[in-house]
């Protein structure tokens, strides 16, 4: 009987419990809209402090359940500034209206492999460009252009102007030396290849003949494959500090880039149609200079006078003849998104079709994207990001030669009065003053890229567990990225460097590159929420990833008659280049939050690599942030007086890693051929056994705060950046059978100060205005060299090239100079630095009724390049500004004879402030009301261009080149390359 009562006591007492448990739970439901009235589908409510949370239905609406009486809910939706709201005990309806966002404090950043953080909350200066600032402006071709002037912290120049891209992106200065400098392309998860991949016509340029092994082919580089309508944000960690989480492969950065999905909208599809037309033309003239007889006859000797009477003194407009084609430019663009409670979709087509400013020159591009986000059960979540492109570029003949036969050097080297024209049949003469008829090179060589390329990435997020108090979830993903590109280059044996028997006589080369990655990585990521609001996230998983590249290049010399088949020709050579690499590690980080008082976080990243003299040895990469709101604090929000909204402090220190040129561990092979046997001997490079990555370490430190109800939001950021070990292959002594030794051979540093300010100064109904400024600045410092000082890139000390020198800056630009000048141990003056003094970008946007208008200037102060198009043109007497007297400063020679004196005196003429100051972008859009197509659709008409304004001094077509192609050091280096373009559009778009 005791036992009975001990029994029904304990039952009573549970069911006690349970019913005051029941009591302390409610549900509460309500609508989410809009400030006009329209429901949100997809809005997500949690409750705060806890793991609990649902999102609205396709009528807007949602229902909780709270696990206390009273409580507070998050309000989260995209585009919608978040909101948090307290229910009262006892409420069990709550309607909640969302403003669109007024600031950008509730962006979600990157802050692991696996999560993100509000930008409140975040401890790093992570740079975040929307689709809206990315191709609201204008209509953007490849991604890399569309990001100019946009990130604080980076520097972008062209490789050319050839349609179809081709950008060196630097994020917070150099990053390596002569290893990879560009950052890491993350797509949707994916690992997404960005490689230059030459064409092979350095076999008739010769342009890396004397002692460069830089690309100077002027290739796009593959980033230009995305079409960026299909982006929905690109995030950019700009250093360790941020960027540790990718460990060996983040030590120039890593740009994340986050395609559009689908959302929730009833099952009724999305779709919006855009069409544009464009055109696009030389962005500036130079012009050409005046001859007479006499001066034909005085720089060009008899021939040149000869040519003249012969003439008649006739001259010809042949920056207008090669420069001048007013090219056309079509982009389509559709997109049809929508889903249901459970799924989401995003389809998009794009087609762009542009001509370049020089005939027969051109870029197109078909991209086809299929996102797909399902929900397979409760606790499952699938995310489907797939992406097919097509394109073909077609990009001329430009850049640097030993043979003088592209077609920017024989331009220059051809005086206006000589008549190069093509006769009524077609036929070219020769040009008497240089190898090449650039136009006939222009009409009839081929230099083609084509590429085929499929990318996709999968994800699978499964809810282990789903507590009040935690959460656990495990998340797989897989990504491929694979391409073809199949390189074309035709010299017929018509051309005037290429008859009888003179160049190559004839050459075709055939490139196929096929490359594969293939990223794996596993996640468990689990969140506990403990008593009074402190939040602890934790995230552990293991990476591998694959990268497979096999590149062959075939190239046929000494053609038969008007043959182009590889096989119909005098001599044909080979080469092939494979990379197999594999990459294996494990990342792990804790995040604590204190009522977003205090956020912090501690990690580390370990990988080891197949590329590393050790493949087995892991390099661990770690990671330590902490960001203080003070504005949370109770003292501060209960202070009316307060100036600042928000005020946040912030500190993050980080380490990444950069992999070794590929082969840089062993000593190649080479072909032989010897007494009719054939064999294999040792090259002349050394490896390296005990190689391993360049290693960066970055201390970033700030502040961010908000006045006025946070619409004038202002962030300073000051950050330390060494690159330890950095990579570069030292000469050694012959007696030991090799020639270079790749090694470790030094320190670099870099500091900078990034600065940014967000304000809205108007905000009413039928108008608004916000503008948001960037500025930075970076100076970067060589700390530790273990190898005696060098020069390096660019063409000798004559003309200018870099130096790298311990204490000076690693982009200090030197050469010959007068003794008084020139320090006494190697004769060498500094005669400028490619790092600008600093850049700025302004960016607006105005709304009136119905009505857009918006505007991106970009600054750039100081930061010299090499200028050798202007050199190359006074070796023929045919600058434009050869007869003008404003650079010798006794005024005695006009400036083509200055320049060409100091000719192997100073190399201070060839060296120019490359500052400029231009309108990047600038749009004006008109939205027609709906009711005028009785609220079917929605139509926006916009007129636009890009380059629109340019101001600069600099003696050339643009400041921003790159005769190198993405190679660190010395991109900022100029020879003849294909001029840059301004572009006008008119675009329409229409949204079902």
């Amino acid at each position: 009987m005791k036992r009975t009562s001990t029994l029904l006591n304990l039952s009573l007492f549970l069911l006690l419990l349970f019913a005051t448990s029941v009591k302390a739970q409610q549900t509460v439901s309500g609508t989410v809209k809009d400030e006009k009235g329209e429901t949100l589908i997809g809005v997500s409510v949690v409750v705060k402090g806890t793991a609990i949370g649902t999102v609205t239905n396709v009528d807007g609406m949602y229902s909780i359940k709270m696990p206390a009486s009273s409580g507070k809910l998050i309000f989260s939706y995209v585009g919608y500034s978040t909101q948090e709201k307290v229910v009262a005990a006892g409420t069990t309806s709550f309607d909640v209206v969302l403003s669109e966002k007024a600031t950008k404090l509730d962006e979600a950043v990157v802050s692991g492999l696996a999560t993100s953080v509000k930008r409140s909350n975040a401890a790093n200066a992570i740079s975040q460009i929307s689709s809206r600032d990315l191709t609201g402006t204008t209509i953007q071709s490849t991604v890399d252009g569309a990001m100019y002037g946009k990130v604080a912290g980076a520097n972008l120049s062209s490789n050319g102007g050839s349609p179809g891209g081709g950008m060196s992106v630097k994020l917070r200065g150099i990053n390596s030396i002569s290893g990879n400098g560009q950052p890491l392309y993350v797509v949707d998860g994916v690992y997404y290849d960005n490689s230059a991949i030459a064409a092979g016509l350095n076999a008739v340029s010769k342009a890396a003949n004397q002692g460069s092994a830089a690309n100077q082919d002027n290739p796009s580089s593959r980033i230009a494959d995305l079409n960026p309508e299909d982006i929905e944000k690109i995030e950019v960690l700009k250093g360790a500090s941020a960027a540790a989480i990718y460990g060996s492969r983040a030590g120039s950065g890593v740009i994340i880039i986050t395609t559009k999905k689908g959302r929730n909208s009833g099952g009724k599809p999305q779709v919006s149609l855009s069409q544009s037309i464009g055109m696009q033309t030389q962005l500036r003239k130079l012009g050409q200079r005046n001859w007479t007889a006499d001066t034909a006859f005085k720089f060009l000797g008899q021939n040149g006078l000869d040519v003249y009477n012969a003439n008649g003194g006739v001259t010809h407009d042949y920056e207008k003849e090669l420069y001048g084609n007013k090219g056309m430019m079509y982009t389509t663009n559709v997109g049809v998104s929508g889903g249901s409670e459970n799924s989401a979709y995003y389809a998009g087509f794009s087609r762009i079709d542009e001509e370049g400013i020089v005939k027969h020159t051109g870029y197109e591009k078909s991209s086809l994207r299929l996102n797909l986000d399902q929900r397979i059960f409760k606790f499952m979540d699938l995310s489907i990001s797939s992406n097919y492109v097509s394109s073909s570029a077609d990009r001329g003949f430009f850049g640097n030669d030993n043979t003088s036969t592209t077609m920017g050097v024989s331009f220059v080297s051809t005086p206006s009065f000589a008549n190069i024209l093509p006769d009524a049949l077609g036929n070219y003469p020769d040009n008497p003053f240089a190898p090449s008829n650039f136009l006939q090179t222009r009409d009839l060589i081929t230099n083609n890229e084509k590429v085929n390329r499929f990318t996709s990435g999968i994800s699978l997020t499964t809810r282990l567990i789903t507590q009040e108090k935690q959460s656990l979830q495990l998340i797989l993903k897989d990504g491929i990225d694979y391409y073809n590109l199949e390189t074309k280059a035709v010299f017929p044996t018509t051309l005037q460097f290429e008859a009888n028997g003179k160049g190559t006589s004839g050459l075709v080369a055939l490139g196929s590159n096929n490359n594969k990655n293939n990223n794996l990585s596993a996640f468990l990521v689990h969140a506990y929420y403990a008593p009074n609001n402190l939040i602890f996230r934790t995230q552990a998983g293991v990476t591998q990833e694959k990268f497979d590249a096999n590149n062959v290049l075939s190239t046929a010399t000494h053609l038969i008659g008007s043959q182009t088949n590889i096989d119909q020709a005098g001599s044909i050579q080979g080469e092939q280049t494979r990379i197999k690499q594999i990459d294996k590690g494990f990342f792990a980080q804790e995040e604590v939050n204190f009522h977003d008082l205090i956020v912090a976080s501690l990690g580390i990243r370990a990988d080891k690599s197949s590329r590393n003299g050790d493949p087995d040895k892991l390099y661990s990469y770690p990671k330590a942030s902490l960001a203080i709101n003070v504005s949370e604090f109770d003292f501060w929000k209960k202070n009316p007086e307060a100036i600042f909204n928000t005020l946040k402090a912030r500190v993050a220190y980080g380490e990444a890693g950069n992999f070794a040129v590929f082969g840089s561990t062993y000593s190649p092979l080479v072909p032989v051929v010897s007494n009719g046997s054939t064999g294999s001997l040792i090259g002349l490079q050394r490896g390296n056994s005990t190689i391993g990555p360049e290693r960066q370490q970055e201390l970033e430190g700030g502040i961010d705060l908000g006045l006025l109800k946070n619409k004038l939001l202002f962030d300073f950021t000051l950050y330390k950046k060494t690159n330890r070990d950095f990579f570069y292959p030292v000469q050694i002594a012959t007696s030991t059978g090799y020639s270079t030794f790749m090694t470790n051979a030094g320190d670099l540093e870099n500091t900078g100060v990034e600065i940014g300010l967000d304000y809205t100064p108007f905000q009413k109904k039928d108008f608004s205005w916000n503008t948001h400024f960037a500025w930075w600045k970076n100076k970067s410092e060589i700390t530790k060299l273990n190898i005696p000082a060098f020069n390096f890139g660019g063409f000798g000390k004559t003309l200018g090239t870099y130096r790298l020198e311990e204490g000076k800056s690693a982009t200090q630009i030197v050469g010959i100079g007068p003794a008084g000048q020139a320090d006494p141990s190697t004769g060498l003056v500094v005669w400028g630095d490619a790092e600008p003094d600093f850049q700025l970008s302004w960016t607006n946007t105005l709304t009136y009724k119905a009505f857009e208008f918006s505007f991106l200037l970009h600054w750039k102060k100081g930061g010299d390049n090499i200028n050798l198009t202007t050199l190359l043109a006074d070796l023929s007497g045919n600058s434009p500004d050869f007869d003008d007297k404003d650079l010798d400063p006794s005024g005695n020679l006009s400036n083509g004879n200055y320049r060409l004196s100091q000719l192997g005196t100073s190399a201070s003429v060839f060296i120019e402030d490359a500052s400029y100051l231009r309108v990047r972008e600038i749009g004006l859009a008109y939205n027609m009301p709906r009711k005028w197509f009785r609220n079917v659709c929605g139509i926006k008409v916009q007129l636009s261009a890009r380059n629109l304004i340019n101001i600069f001094k600099y003696n050339s077509y643009d400041p921003e080149v790159s005769n190198f192609g993405v190679n660190s050091i010395s991109s900022n280096v100029e020879v003849t390359p294909y001029p840059s373009a301004k572009s006008y559009f008119l675009n329409v778009g229409i949204t079902f």
